[in-house]
């Protein structure tokens, strides 16, 4: 931080806590947050509460939401041309504003980060549009239908353009909901095979009889009820592509099957005596590991080596927080579209709820729960009591595992500070449920937090 010499003997007599408070109190009407080097917010001014609509009450002491983007990483106080940025802020009516954003570090006696301060200013009219403009363009993108702004879906919408190119079979990995058979239709999409039919199978969703049937076909008099030749669905995918999802529950004689087909092109319906030759692209999807399942002897070791010669791994979405906003309003106006209902603003409570949630069913339950808003509530905002009843039930934060082991001092002091601020952290900056979960009175938990600077 640079120094000013004239200022030093003034400095020098102040205390450092109380320059700090009163400088803070000084900029209550401007919009000022500070935060720790964990990026917990430690102060949020009054201007702050209004141009967000969020009280201090209910983010001090609670980590920077990033999809706010007002949090203080990779600054460097050294180059002033870095401490200076232009967010996207969505402010408490729900609108999106253009801010422009100072940060400047705060760091200890030995150099170390301890915090920083950030401030922000409205950009001007026209910097606003042309900024906004910037931001809609680089952050958000509708590849093939996949909704996302999060670099690491760059990097797969990357690999899907590459393998198109090709005719290589590809196995998709992801949690359920997290948009696997978008994937496969991207491939598709991109692909010179895009003319041709694109059909998909859930192989865990019909039995082994069935599952053989709608893949390969039967002829007349296979087995009871086959009146009439059926052709499966390799052969309508002649030319295009074929999607198996949650292809590890497939049945183990059905596994040898589709090795042939990968590998020789051509398949004997059930109940023919004639093979019949196909041209189709593979594409596969589990939320299993095929690795697992082989080692479990659930999965052909060669079948897994054809089925993932191009794996692309799709994360979760709460590994990608900030597409949560951007889904939900992509929904959302979906949902307008259809004049039954239109939502043009979300309570800022309600918008803090779904963007802290979890979401353990990925992209498929986040457009249930707009569907859900748009199906019980009434008007253009969207509220709290609007949400599923998980999002309004409080949460029980589970149980660590350091109380006992606190209790009986078998910590080193770093490893006691590390889980007091585990504690913390979990009850939300409460010390007494703290306490209560390492085990401690309030009165000895404030004393380890004062002995270990926590």
């Amino acid at each position: 931080m640079k120094q000013i010499p004239l200022l030093e003997p003034l400095l020098s007599q102040l205390d450092q806590h109380e320059l700090l408070a009163s400088l803070l109190v000084l900029f209550a009407d401007t919009p000022v947050y500070c935060v720790d080097n964990r990026q917990r917010i430690l102060y949020w001014s009054a201007a702050m509460e209004r141009m967000t609509g969020l009280p201090a009450k209910d983010v001090v002491g609670k980590p920077c939401l990033p999809d706010y983007e007002i949090t203080i990483d990779g600054v460097d106080d050294g180059n002033p041309d870095d401490n200076h940025q232009v967010v996207n802020l969505i402010c408490k009516d729900g609108d999106h504003v253009c801010m422009k954003k100072t940060v400047q570090m705060l760091r200890g006696p030995h150099g170390e980060i301890i915090g920083g301060i950030g401030l922000l200013a409205a950009c001007g009219e026209i910097g606003r549009k042309e900024n906004l403009a910037k931001i809609e363009k680089n952050s958000t993108q509708n590849f093939y239908g996949i909704i996302s702004r999060s670099p690491a879906m760059q990097a797969v919408f990357q690999i899907i353009e590459n393998a198109a190119e090709t005719t290589a079979t590809v196995l998709v990995r992801g949690e359920s909901g997290s948009g696997k058979e978008l994937v496969a239709r991207a491939i598709h999409q991109l692909s010179a095979r895009s003319k041709a039919p694109f059909l998909a199978i859930n192989c865990a969703a019909l039995s082994s009889s069935l599952l053989e049937s709608e893949l390969f076909g039967h002829v007349r008099g296979a087995f009871t009820g086959a009146i009439k030749d059926h052709s499966g669905l390799f052969q309508r995918a002649h030319g295009g592509t074929l999607f198996l999802d949650e292809v590890a529950e497939l049945p183990l004689d059905l596994q040898a099957k589709l090795l042939r087909v990968i590998q020789e092109r051509n398949f004997i319906p059930v109940g023919g005596d004639r093979s019949v030759s196909v041209d189709v692209r593979l594409v596969a999807a589990s939320h299993r590991s095929l690795r697992e399942q082989v080692k479990k002897g659930e999965f052909r070791e060669d079948l897994m080596y054809r089925l993932r010669v191009v794996p692309i791994f799709l994360p979760p979405l709460r590994e990608r927080r900030e597409d949560i906003s951007l889904l939900l309003w992509h929904f959302i106006q979906l949902h307008n579209a259809e004049n039954f209902r239109k939502i043009d603003r979300i309570d800022p409570l309600a918008m803090r709820l779904l963007l802290d949630y979890q979401w353990p069913g990925n992209v498929r339950e986040l457009h249930n729960v707009i569907e859900y808003a748009f199906a019980v509530g009434r008007g253009t905002v969207l509220r709290l009591p609007e949400l599923p009843p998980e999002f309004r039930e409080p949460a029980t934060p589970a149980p660590i595992e350091a109380p006992a082991v606190v209790a009986k001092l078998r910590f080193s002091a770093e490893d006691e500070a590390s889980a007091i601020r585990q504690a913390l952290q979990q009850s939300n900056g409460s010390v007494r449920h703290a306490g209560n979960l390492l085990g401690m009175s309030r009165a000895t938990f404030w004393r380890k937090r004062k002995q270990y600077g926590v």
